[in-house]
């Protein structure tokens, strides 16, 4: 999959960028360690809080303060704002919970990626897992989710 995703960017001369949240690193690093990643691969920042959601990225805090920092809108504005940020053009936003508490009884994340201004594809996903083997199967779907669009879009 990481190769597909590598083809289309230079094939289309397009590159990737990442704005996560749940995730904690992990797209960053599943996109970083495939051959070659330094040229489709820009980076990305991992914004744990709605404070650095809101510095960085240009969430308005106010709304993420009542959803708590997890809701479909929010995960589009990172997508689209982190490309803003590193002058990309595939964006890839996710927010979301890996553990329960007190206040979060059901674990999910919102995704979505985007493309040269447009939503390329949204959804609200489910870990089998909790904690640490959350955070990886949202990142692993998230890579499967990125490949099939791209994939749709050549």
């Amino acid at each position: 999959m990481l190769e597909e995703i590598k083809n289309h960017a230079l094939r289309h001369k397009e590159t990737i960028v990442v704005a996560e949240s749940v995730t904690a690193g992990c797209l960053q690093l599943l996109l970083s360690t495939g051959m070659g990643a330094q040229d489709f691969f820009q980076g990305g920042i991992t914004v744990y809080n709605n404070v650095q959601k809101s510095v960085h990225l240009n969430i308005d805090r106010l709304f993420a303060d009542s959803c708590d920092g997890v809701h479909p809108l929010i995960a589009r504005q990172m997508a689209q704002n982190v490309c803003k940020l590193f002058n990309a053009q595939v964006g890839i936003g996710i927010t979301g919970y890996a553990t329960k508490s007190e206040e979060v009884d059901e674990l999910f994340a919102h995704v979505a990626l985007y493309r040269n201004n447009q939503i390329l594809y949204e959804e609200k996903i489910n870990p089998v897992g909790e904690g640490i083997e959350a955070q990886w199967e949202y990142a692993e779907l998230v890579i499967r989710k990125l490949s099939a669009a791209l994939n749709a879009v050549n």
